[in-house]
C-alpha cells in the first residue's frame, strides 16, 4: 500500500486529467469514424432507428453508440448450393452429397435427384438488415420450395431433358417475386441446375440406357446430315455444270443454224440473180472442200475433151 501510494503520488492532477482526456478522445474517434469498402454500403441507425445509408469512403457518426453502422456487401455475387456442398475448392474440388435436399417427386410420380445453385446479391441494404431475421434460412427455404414445385409439375424425362432451361427461368422469376414480397432486399441473378439424375440402381441403369439411345440417335442424325451436306452440294454442282454445258451446246447449235440460214439466204439471192455462175461457184467450193487435204492429186478430163500437158515421169 505504501508503494502504490508512492506511485500515485508521482502523477499530478493535471496529468491525470490529460490522460483521461486522451482516453476519451480515443474512444470518441473509435466510435465516431468508420470506413466503408468499395463493395459495401453502411446502414446507419440512431438509438436503434434507421436514419440513412452511406456509400464507400470515410464517414463520421455520433459517438458512444448513439449512431451505429452495419456494413453490407452489395456488389459481390453470393452463391447457395442445394443438394451438395463443396468441401474443398481449387483445381481438384471435392463435394459432399445432401440427399435430404435433392431427392424430389416428379409430376409422373417418379423420384429424381436434383442438385442446383442460386446466385444473388443484396439490392437493398436497409431491407437486408432490418426486414428478415433468418436471412440465409429464408433464402434456402424459398429456393427449395420453388424447385420442388417446378419438378413436381413436370415428368422426369422432361426434367432431365428439354425442360431444364424452362425450370431455371421460371424458378428465377418466382424466387424474385417471393423475395420482393418478403422485402428481403436481394435480387436472384441466376438459377442453375447442376446434376439431375434418377435414383441409383436399376432405375438409373434404365435411364442411362435411354440416354445412350438418345445420344446414338443424335449421332446418327448428325452423321446423316453431314453426308447430306457433302453429297447434295456436289450433286447440285454437277447438275449446274451439265445444265450450263447443255445451254452452251444449244446456243452453239442455234448460232450455227442461224449462220447456215444466213449463208443459204445470201447464196439464194446470188443464185436468183445468176443461177449458172452460182452453180459453178458452188461446184468449185465443193471440189475444194473435198480435195483440200489431199496431196499429189492429178485431175484430168474424163472425156479427154481438153488438151492437157503430159506429165514428166522421169523427173523435172
Amino acid at each position: 500500500m505504501k508503494f502504490a501510494s508512492q506511485n500515485m503520488g508521482k502523477f499530478s492532477p493535471k496529468m491525470l486529467i490529460l490522460i483521461i482526456a486522451g482516453i476519451l478522445v480515443i474512444i470518441l474517434l473509435a466510435t465516431s469514424v468508420f470506413i466503408v469498402d468499395q463493395t459495401q454500403e453502411a446502414v446507419i441507425t440512431r438509438f436503434g432507428r434507421f436514419t440513412t445509408t452511406k456509400g464507400p469512403g470515410l464517414h463520421f457518426k455520433l459517438p458512444f453508440g448513439i449512431d451505429r453502422n452495419y456494413t453490407v456487401n452489395v456488389t459481390t455475387v453470393q452463391t447457395q448450393e442445394f443438394g451438395y456442398r463443396t468441401t474443398r475448392r481449387g483445381t481438384q474440388p471435392t463435394y459432399s452429397s445432401q440427399t435430404n435436399e435433392s431427392v424430389m417427386l416428379t409430376g409422373d410420380l417418379n423420384i429424381v435427384d436434383v442438385e442446383w445453385i442460386i446466385q444473388y446479391r443484396v439490392a437493398d441494404a436497409r431491407a437486408w438488415v432490418f426486414n428478415v431475421q433468418e436471412r440465409t434460412e429464408t433464402i434456402r427455404d424459398v429456393s427449395r420450395s420453388v424447385i420442388n414445385m417446378m419438378v413436381g409439375d413436370r415428368a422426369i424425362m422432361a426434367i432431365m431433358g428439354v425442360e431444364r432451361s424452362a425450370i431455371e427461368n421460371d424458378a428465377l422469376i418466382i424466387m424474385n417475386d417471393t423475395f420482393n414480397e418478403y422485402d428481403l432486399g436481394i435480387k436472384v441473378i441466376a438459377v442453375r441446375l447442376q446434376n439431375v439424375t434418377p435414383p441409383s440402381g436399376s432405375v438409373q441403369e434404365a435411364f442411362e440406357d435411354v440416354n445412350k439411345a438418345i445420344q446414338d440417335r443424335e449421332r446418327l442424325i448428325n452423321e446423316g446430315q453431314q453426308s447430306y451436306n457433302e453429297a447434295i452440294p456436289k450433286a447440285r454442282g454437277e447438275a449446274d455444270k451439265m445444265v450450263q454445258v447443255a445451254e452452251g451446246y444449244a446456243l452453239e447449235r442455234v448460232n450455227r443454224a442461224n449462220g447456215d440460214v444466213a449463208r443459204f439466204n445470201s447464196v439464194f439471192v446470188e443464185f436468183s440473180r445468176d443461177p449458172e455462175i452460182t452453180r459453178q461457184r458452188l461446184y468449185y467450193e465443193m471440189i475444194e472442200e473435198v480435195f483440200k487435204d489431199e496431196k499429189g492429186m492429178i485431175i484430168i478430163d474424163r472425156n479427154l475433151d481438153n488438151f492437157l500437158p503430159l506429165r514428166n515421169l522421169g523427173g523435172r
